[in-house]
């Protein structure tokens, strides 16, 4: 079908005769096709995409004719096809197919034995992580447009307005200016919510002396951007001066130990050990990183649970923070390409303490 598939293919020689792939993301990172519905089947020599009505004119013209089916016979089709090929073995994704998926795989196609470990999964997770040079263009063109909208805001952000105001602000001019769809649902919370890392915006007004953190991104033919920049409103303290500094230390400490080669822990233990020296570690609960693609979060995880090693291609985020309960937090975040030699920031936002 395509470069993609061929790689999985060829990853697939020593493992099964053939994969299933049913999660709508993993569908789309091999066929560049959006669909609520679809089965990918990759073997050793082929690749066919199966769907149903709603879809099947879309994806012949988008995937070609030759690998698409539709998928009302899909089961009657899918045991001809692995009788033909003498296809015995089948990998799924363990970690995206649901139970009762699981039991229709196996009552409908009872001759088939299924490998349902992480096998699969590791693969796919494995070349997704790895962007090619268009992949990392989509990225950017998603950026850009979060980037835009970040000047747009710093001008309409006031006191007195809410925080869903802002929030609201910011979608609609990304989704206005060239985004498909919103990376995740924007976070905006000031004062004391901006304590809260995943803080849901509310009616709250935001008030002269706040921190305002603005965590979102967008979404360009299915590719993902994802930023945090952390304001304050009119007035900082010296308190909110001197935890907004550890912060960004901390975040520019991670990514010049970005490279190929550093593992995730150590990516995630140059920002940790800046926060825990300035005596703030227990304020920072989540990882460093993480990647950004086809989902918002996806392989490699940079934390400090991670095993994983960067490698040139992945594409992942430098985000730590201080989240002090009842006064304010911050969280900074950029995200950067990885490269032999370092690492590219894909990320062009002002990182100095911004007052509007």
């Amino acid at each position: 079908m395509n470069n993609r598939t061929d790689k999985l293919s060829k990853n697939l020689k020593n493992v099964s005769d053939a994969a299933l792939i049913i999660s709508e993301a993993n569908r789309f990172y091999y066929t560049g096709f959006p669909a609520s519905d679809g089965f990918l089947l990759v073997t050793k020599n082929k690749a066919l995409f199966y769907t149903d009505s709603r879809y099947t004119e879309a994806a012949e013209k988008k995937i070609g004719s030759e690998f698409v089916r539709d998928s009302a016979t899909l089961y009657e089709q899918l045991r001809t096809l692995f009788s033909e090929d003498c296809i015995k073995t089948v990998a799924v994704e363990s970690d995206r197919l649901t139970l009762s998926q699981f039991e229709k795989l196996k009552t409908e196609l009872p001759d088939i034995t299924f490998i349902c470990d992480a096998t699969l999964t590791d693969i796919i997770e494995a070349q997704r992580s790895v962007k090619d040079e268009d992949e990392v263009e989509l990225v950017l063109k998603a950026q850009s447009i979060a980037e835009a909208a970040f000047d747009h805001i710093l001008g309409f952000i006031k006191p007195g307005l809410t925080e869903k105001e802002v929030q609201l602000e910011l979608d609609y001019y990304m989704l206005k200016n060239g985004a498909d769809g919103l990376s995740f649902e924007t976070i905006a919370v000031s004062g004391v919510n901006s304590s809260m890392p995943h803080g849901v915006p509310s009616n709250k007004k935001i008030e002269n002396g706040d921190f305002l953190t603005l965590d979102y991104g967008a979404l360009y033919n299915g590719y993902h951007s994802d930023m945090t920049r952390t304001v304050a409103v009119g007035k900082a303290s010296d308190r909110m001066k001197e935890i907004y500094g550890i912060v960004l230390e901390a975040q520019t400490r991670s990514l010049e130990t970005f490279k190929e080669g550093v593992t995730c822990f150590d990516g995630d233990r140059a920002a940790r050990d800046v926060i825990e020296k300035a005596g703030y570690g227990k304020y920072f609960g989540h990882g460093t990183g993480h990647g950004v693609g086809v989902e918002i979060h996806e392989a490699p995880s940079v934390s400090p649970k991670s095993k994983a090693t960067l490698k040139a291609g992945n594409i992942v985020t430098a985000e730590p923070g201080i989240y002090i309960p009842g006064q304010f937090g911050v969280r900074i975040e950029d995200m950067a390409l990885i490269t032999k030699e370092g690492c590219r920031n894909l990320t062009g936002c002002k990182k100095e303490l911004i007052i509007v």
